[in-house]
């Protein structure tokens, strides 16, 4: 199956640790298509929104397994790819990222006061 670029990347994650990640170290984590490799990616986020990639890593979380009210279910595993930008390039994050973040370092002041 052939992907264009937009077809690579399926969503970003944002977590807490993710965006610390952001603020700190100019790294970005999405969630991408289990057939795709490094080059692919690196080549997918440099022509959607026109930065240059340092470095990509990835991680594949394997399937999960479970019982909830006696009844088995499978959680599909999925292909995570943390990309490192390089210096003086930054990505412009949609809004619904931006305020999720907002949530984020308000969450943290929280927890240094309490």
């Amino acid at each position: 199956m052939e992907l264009n670029s937009y077809g690579v990347i399926r969503k970003l994650v944002m977590t807490p640790k993710t965006w610390k990640n952001f603020q700190k170290l100019r790294k970005l984590t999405f969630e991408v298509e289990r057939c795709v490799n490094k080059v692919e990616v690196k080549q997918a986020i440099e022509k959607i929104w026109d930065v240059k990639v340092d470095k990509v890593n990835i991680i594949n979380m394997p399937d999960s397994s479970g019982v909830f009210a006696r009844r088995r279910y499978v959680k599909p595993g999925v292909k995570r790819a943390i990309v490192t930008l390089r210096e003086g390039h930054s990505i412009n994050l949609p809004g619904e990222a931006m305020q999720s973040a907002a949530a984020f370092d308000s969450q943290d002041v929280v927890e240094r006061e309490g």
